[in-house]
């Protein structure tokens, strides 16, 4: 797998290309899509500490290996994407209740893997923004049923998202970019037939440009349930995120810190990765 990681971050760095923007490391949208023919790679991974995982009743530390998105531009104001997480790892620390669903776990039970979970969205770009007005975009999309709940990490359900989009451009040369994401998510409940659980899906984040090249950027992004008694498997969940991106050739990479703010969320992590925008088609 580390071999294959290899051979794709070789590949970015032989063919070069040219900037565009960026997206990781941060969750919440922007309302700028990806230009007409040209396709942006994002390969990342994340650790995540003290992690949750309320369906299956496991807690440990989990890492996202692979944290991999495909975003192509198919006209001035719509892009299509596609991505996941190749494989996740997780080192048990605890079982802190009873499993919900049967697992299928090593004895003893001290780690567990599982592919991640797969999404397809679309993005429009409704307005541009003005002098002093905002502009607006509008995101949907699906999460697929690629993971085995019987690992104890994933739900293996069919989820539907969809979100709107503000941001606005601030300061001299426009440095400062301040964006959010407000929508809802159709969450199907793994364990209560004929459920479902629509939570608030919700994203602020805000970058700044201090050089050509290296840029800070932060965020607060997750959902809510609004539910006094939440289906399992379907809790809120979330995290801050504060880091940089910096511009190296025609690569960008990024690093973050992140902090949950959930009960369910992990305690702590990072993230990091590089993201690559070629002109792929015309």
């Amino acid at each position: 797998m580390l071999k294959n990681f290899a051979v794709i971050f070789l590949f970015f760095i032989l063919i070069g290309g040219s900037a565009g923007a960026q997206q990781r490391p941060l969750i919440t949208e922007e309302v700028q899509t990806v230009k007409p023919g040209e396709v942006r790679f994002e390969l990342g991974f994340e650790i995540l500490q003290d992690k949750d995982f309320p369906l299956s009743g496991l807690n440990g530390d989990l890492s996202r290996l692979g944290v991999i998105a495909l975003t192509a531009g198919l006209a001035s104001n719509v892009e299509f994407e596609m991505g996941g997480v190749v494989q996740n790892y997780l080192s048990i620390t605890r079982q802190y209740q009873t499993s919900a669903v049967p697992l299928q776990l090593s004895s003893p039970p001290n780690s567990t893997h599982d592919v991640g979970d797969f999404y397809l969205a679309s993005k429009f770009k409704l307005h541009s923004e003005g002098r002093r007005a905002p502009g607006f975009g509008f995101r949907f999309g699906a999460e697929l049923p690629t993971t085995n709940q019987a690992r104890g990490i994933g739900l293996n359900q069919t989820n539907f998202f969809a979100t709107i989009l503000a941001g606005k451009h601030f300061g001299p040369e426009e440095r400062f970019n301040l964006y959010s994401n407000l929508g809802i998510g159709i969450l199907t409940a793994p364990v209560a037939a004929f459920a479902q659980n629509d939570v608030l899906l919700y994203g602020l984040a805000a970058t700044y440009r201090l050089h050509k090249r290296f840029t800070v950027v932060s965020e607060i992004n997750g959902r809510h349930s609004t539910r006094n008694i939440t289906p399992l498997g379907t809790e809120s969940d979330g995290g801050a995120r504060l880091g940089a991106r910096v511009r190296v050739g025609g690569l960008t990479f990024d690093l973050a810190g992140i902090k949950g703010v959930y009960r369910n969320s992990a305690s702590s992590g990072f993230t990091f990765g590089v993201s690559y925008q070629p002109v792929v088609f015309r």
